[in-house]
């Protein structure tokens, strides 16, 4: 799994503008894969931020870049814990949500519709999604919600990620664009 992956699909996760992204990235070892895992979790640590796969599948692996903390504290809003209760989730922790979202992902096809939350989308568009409504605006996902608070965040991300691919590619680290949030 290449670092401009990690770039290329999560730099708003990394500037700490967004709870997580999640890419898939192609392993020939499993066991390799899980050498990079951890060797990006030595890096991220330090930074508030997690690398964990969610899923394998073939020669493939959904990756989940995250900032705990603000997992924690986007999942335990009562809008939140509505959507996930719904879908069998506890809301009392948001480990054992990200077990759950494992066991779900693992033993389906499809994405389940709730992965929203743990992106960090609002609780508002992640329910409009499920319920099938028609969306206001799409970009980094569908807006069921608040437009206008939406196409800010979307110009944030779109920013960062060249700023933070540009810097990349001129040899800064993944450590350095790493940035620690209290």
């Amino acid at each position: 799994m290449s670092e401009e992956l990690v770039v290329r699909h999560c730099s708003p996760t990394l500037a700490g503008l967004k709870t997580g992204n999640m890419f898939t990235a192609e392993f020939s070892d499993k066991d390799d894969l899980r050498c990079e895992l951890c060797r990006l979790n030595r890096i991220f640590v330090k930074k508030g931020l997690r690398a964990i796969p969610l899923r394998y599948k073939d020669d493939r692996a959904l990756i989940y870049i995250y900032r705990p903390t603000k997992l924690n504290e986007d999942l335990n809003s009562s809008d939140a814990c509505r959507v996930l209760e719904s879908c069998g989730y506890s809301c009392n922790s948001a480990g054992k949500c990200i077990g759950r979202l494992i066991k779900r992902l693992r033993n389906s096809d499809e994405f389940p519709h709730e992965i929203g939350l743990f992106l960090g989308y609002p609780p508002e568009d992640v329910t409009g999604f499920i319920e099938k409504r028609s969306c206001k605006l799409t970009g980094f996902w569908k807006v069921y919600g608040d437009p206008g608070s939406a196409e800010k965040r979307f110009a944030s991300f779109r920013k960062c990620m060249k700023v933070y691919y540009d810097r990349w590619s001129e040899g800064c680290s993944l450590e350095r664009l790493a940035v620690a949030t209290v």
